[in-house]
C-alpha cells in the first residue's frame, strides 16, 4: 500500500468529502445502530451545510487517504474552540479516522493518524485526544497500540440512542 497519498480537502471537494464521510460511517456503525438512527445521522451530519461550516472552520482540517486517485479513508482534526470537547489550546483532538472497510487491516488508518501527530507536533500540541464509542473494540486497540490511555467517559447522541464514548489522549513529547 505505498501508493497512499494524504492530501488536505478543500472546500471543492465537499462532494467527495460527503460521499466517504456517509460511506465509512454507515459501514462502521450500521449493524450495531437502528435504520432511522443512521439515516438521520448521516443527513444531519454529513450535509453540504455542516461540512461547509466545518471546511471554512480556520481551526478544523480534513485530510483525504487516496490510492491511485481514489478516496479510501479520511482524517478531521480539530483545534482550539473547534475541539468538540476540551477546548484546550496546548490540545489536538482527532475527531475522525474512518478508512473504507475494504481496506481495515492495510495501515490506512495507521497512515491518517501519523498525519495527525505529525500536525500535532507541527503546532506544539502537548496532547492529542479523541473519542471513540466504547463498543468499537477496533479502534480501542488501535490507539492503545499508538499510546493512548483512557482519561474519561462522554455521551455521544445518535439519533435517540445515546452512546457512550470513551475519552483517550496521548501526551507528546518534544
Amino acid at each position: 500500500m505505498a501508493n497512499i497519498e494524504i492530501s488536505k480537502v478543500t472546500l471543492s471537494d465537499i462532494d467527495q468529502l460527503q460521499k466517504i464521510g456517509r460511506q465509512t460511517f454507515q459501514e462502521t456503525f450500521s449493524e450495531a445502530n437502528s435504520e432511522e438512527n443512521m439515516q438521520n445521522y448521516l443527513q444531519e451530519g454529513f450535509s453540504i451545510e455542516k461540512l461547509t461550516t466545518e471546511l471554512n472552520d480556520e481551526n478544523s482540517e480534513f485530510y483525504f487517504a487516496t490510492l491511485d486517485k481514489v478516496i479510501i479513508g479520511y482524517l478531521k482534526l480539530n483545534f482550539g474552540e473547534s475541539q468538540t470537547e476540551l477546548k484546550d489550546s496546548k490540545a489536538l483532538e482527532i475527531e475522525r479516522i474512518y478508512v473504507l472497510k475494504e481496506f481495515f487491516g492495510k495501515s490506512v488508518g495507521q497512515l491518517l493518524y501519523d498525519k495527525a501527530i505529525q500536525i500535532a507536533r507541527h503546532k506544539e500540541a502537548e496532547y492529542v485526544w479523541l473519542g471513540v464509542w466504547e463498543e468499537n473494540p477496533r479502534a480501542i486497540s488501535f490507539y492503545k497500540k499508538n499510546g493512548f490511555i483512557e482519561f474519561d467517559k462522554h455521551i455521544f447522541k445518535l439519533g435517540d440512542d445515546e452512546q457512550t464514548d470513551i475519552m483517550m489522549k496521548l501526551k507528546l513529547s518534544n
